[in-house]
């Protein structure tokens, strides 16, 4: 009798980790393509914002959480993204070669500009994305002849083989068309974590000096890293200037960029699913808050803030008690019934020592 012992490793490298976690997965697909027949149009779209907001998720979940780069810029290439898309359409080209060009080409513009941004670290690199955030608004005024200006653009409707895809008239089939494009760039997501480019990445998020020990090119793994970071985030854009209906320089400000980091904080750096956990809380909390207002004081009155005020809230609050998201109190709460009655409360005590390595930088 031959007994097969499944390490680590082994289930680090495989796609799902057991079969009865690949029926979970699948199941949950089989109930998203399901979903407009269970719900109303009007859900359907705020269902469809949630995945655009994962998409764009993922893409800097890809930054930061899997490769520790802070970025405040990344609605700077959900405009490219979203522009790209648009012009490339406007010149003839059909919507299934124009929307991947567009992530390429957002993908080698943030690989391009990673090359002098990723020798700062920290919060300096974050100020530097800043920058970058703000002279994206002024670019796009400057290229009025391209991007319409502040008077902004409207995309046409999307065609695909002669089948036509509109977000208000047809909310169910662009529904569809954002769900196979986020299951995409899930599985993308995924299989890249299983690579050796993956590993690479928190090689370089845990410590650069060990990764570097390690034979791990530094500043090129960080410039991939961006490269691909970006072309995820410009599919976001895309599907999000579809969505919008229409868009201009305002509408990817840098208030996108804090939401989007603030987004991976609350569901979980590092994790797939910190990125739709995140969307999640992102897209509903100004529907419920809105709700909630109208409860308690009434329709018409309006407070200016509120909304701001409640996400920074959540997010200082998720920062103090909880830094690895809703996602990471889950497998908390998930491990606590795993071990009862042998789990205790010290197994979850937050580390406050650091690589001794990470203080020669």
């Amino acid at each position: 009798m031959r007994i097969h012992f499944k390490t680590t490793y082994e289930q680090d490298i495989r796609l799902f980790p057991d079969m009865w976690t690949a029926c979970v997965y699948g199941l949950l697909i089989l109930i998203a393509f399901g979903l407009p027949f269970l719900i109303n149009e009007f859900y359907i779209g705020e269902v469809t914002n949630v995945l655009i907001w994962a998409i764009a998720g993922l893409g800097l979940m890809l930054l930061t959480g899997q490769t520790g780069q802070a970025s405040l810029g990344h609605a700077a290439f959900l405009a490219i993204g979203c522009y790209t898309n648009t012009i490339l359409i406007e010149q003839g080209l059909p919507f299934i070669l124009a929307f991947p060009l567009a992530g390429v080409i957002t993908g080698i513009v943030g690989a391009v500009i990673a090359i002098p941004a990723l020798r700062l670290h920290g919060i300096y690199l974050a100020i530097a994305t800043i920058a970058l955030s703000i002279l994206a608004d002024d670019i796009i005024v400057l290229l009025e002849p391209w991007t319409g200006g502040v008077s902004g653009k409207f995309p046409d409707m999307i065609t695909i083989f002669g089948f036509e895809i509109e977000r208000w008239s047809m909310p169910t089939r662009f529904y569809y068309l954002v769900l196979v494009v986020t299951i995409i760039c899930t599985l993308f997501y995924r299989n890249l974590l299983r690579s050796p480019l993956g590993r690479a990445f928190a090689a370089v998020r845990d410590s650069e000096v060990s990764a570097t020990a390690m034979g791990v090119h530094i500043a090129r793994t960080k410039a991939t890293a961006f490269g691909l970071s970006c072309m995820i985030t410009g599919w976001a854009g895309a599907l999000m200037g579809y969505y919008a209906g229409t868009f201009n320089n305002e509408t990817f400000s840098i208030v996108i960029s804090i939401t989007l980091l603030m987004m991976i904080v609350i569901g979980g750096l590092g994790s797939i699913h910190g990125a739709f956990f995140g969307a999640v809380v992102v897209a509903f909390l100004p529907q419920g808050l809105s709700i909630l207002k109208d409860s308690v004081i009434g329709g018409g009155v309006a407070i200016p803030g509120l909304e701001t005020g409640v996400f920074g809230m959540i997010l200082i609050l998720f920062i103090l008690f909880e830094p690895m998201g809703i996602y990471g109190r889950w497998l908390k709460i998930r491990t606590w019934f795993e071990l009862f009655p042998f789990a205790r409360k010290d197994m979850f005590r937050r580390q406050k020592t650091y690589l001794k390595t990470e203080r020669l930088r």
